[in-house]
């Protein structure tokens, strides 16, 4: 299909089986809001947990995820408002703790398997720290 995002087969495998199937083992980033694996944790408070991407895309790559378990863009509610404005600024406050807010940084949440979701968990990415490869506007 001409113009068409493509992605290879196996990230859109492992994301459509994790989407159908996600009910049967606990979530990764749940078990890090717990306590109950491993993470490097940058910031905690009552409503989200900020944590160092362990594949990072960029010099600073940090995952902000709500401390409830919401599974995408797609789940919010009305009521989840003030909660997604409390993300983006904690991501704010990361930002220029991590010395980027001034030269500039990227917030991007992917929603479902075509966009790249591979946790399905509400996160956003706050990547900095150098020139952004893809143009983004």
């Amino acid at each position: 299909m001409e113009g068409a995002v493509t992605m290879p087969f196996g990230i859109h495998l492992y994301s459509t089986l994790k989407a159908k199937f996600k009910d049967m083992s606990p979530c990764i980033f749940c078990k890090i809001v717990q306590n109950e694996a491993p993470a490097n944790i940058v910031y905690r408070d009552g409503q989200v947990t900020a944590f160092r991407d362990i594949h990072p895309a960029a010099p600073t790559h940090i995952l902000i995820v709500p401390n409830r378990h919401i599974d995408s863009v797609n789940d919010l509610r009305p009521e989840d408002e003030a909660l997604i404005g409390h993300l983006h600024t904690v991501a704010g406050q990361l930002a220029k703790q991590e010395g980027i807010a001034e030269s500039g940084y990227r917030l991007i949440t992917n929603t479902g398997p075509n966009a790249g979701q591979t946790v399905f968990h509400l996160h956003l990415h706050l990547l900095g720290g150098g020139q952004m490869k893809f143009k983004m506007g």
